[in-house]
Parts: structure tokens; C-alpha cells; sequence
């Protein structure tokens, strides 16, 4: 993966709605889910909606499909893969066998504390 194509995934998932959109359609899988029930799931208006699915897929990161009269968005797994691979290359000093990222068939992701954990926690820590 290209250092700009990597910047590209990483500024699209860098805003809560984008994250939200991006963080659903995995759980989905494949199947994806209409654009319709994306917006209802995450109280986004249309317009709101459209420009977000809009920058995701932009960034390689979702794909669309026209069923009928709706289209449909899926997660774009090899380039979720590929940026997960990019941003682990160089780990465990160029090891990758000890730290080389699972792919998503394979893993199961850990929760990412909340902001106001870690906010506590660095307050724990500089007291």
C-alpha cells in the first residue's frame, strides 16, 4: 500500500460519523446494507449520509452496488486488510511472524477504552 492511499483510509476514518458508517458495514459483512438503513441505524440525514458514504468510498475503503432501486455499501475487506498490513509492517523490530496483523476472518477486535477512561488514566498518570 502507498504512503497516500494509507493517509487517504486514515483521514476518512479520522471523523465519528465516517468510523460509525465504516465500524457497521464490517459488522455486516459482505452483504452489506442499503444506504436507507445505514442512515436509519445512525440517525443521519440523506444528505449528511451521501456525502460520508461519499468519502469512504472515495478512500477505497467501501464499495457500492445498485439492487434494484437501492444501493447497497459493503466494507471493502482487502483494503481494510491492506492498511491494517501497512500500519503493522515494521513492528516487533521487522519480525512480523511475532506481531503480523491478523486479518478479519481471523480476529477479534479488542474495545478501545473510552475517552473518558483514558482521560482519567492520563490524569492518574501526570499527578
Amino acid at each position: 500500500m502507498e504512503k497516500s492511499i494509507a493517509i487517504a483510509a486514515l483521514g476518512a476514518l479520522a471523523q465519528d460519523t465516517r468510523l460509525d458508517i465504516f465500524r457497521l458495514l464490517v459488522q455486516k459483512g459482505p452483504a452489506g446494507m442499503p444506504a436507507g438503513e445505514i442512515g436509519d441505524r445512525l440517525k443521519q440525514p440523506s444528505p449528511t449520509l451521501s456525502f460520508h458514504l461519499n468519502q469512504l468510498r472515495f478512500a477505497g475503503l467501501i464499495t457500492s452496488r445498485r439492487v434494484s432501486r437501492s444501493i447497497i455499501y459493503s466494507a471493502n475487506y482487502d483494503a481494510m486488510n491492506e492498511l491494517l498490513a501497512y500500519l503493522t509492517e515494521n513492528c516487533c523490530g521487522g519480525d512480523a511472524k511475532q506481531c503480523a496483523p491478523k486479518t478479519c476472518a481471523t480476529s477479534a477486535p479488542k474495545r478501545l477504552a473510552q475517552p473518558e477512561k483514558r482521560a482519567r488514566r492520563r490524569e492518574k498518570v501526570t499527578a
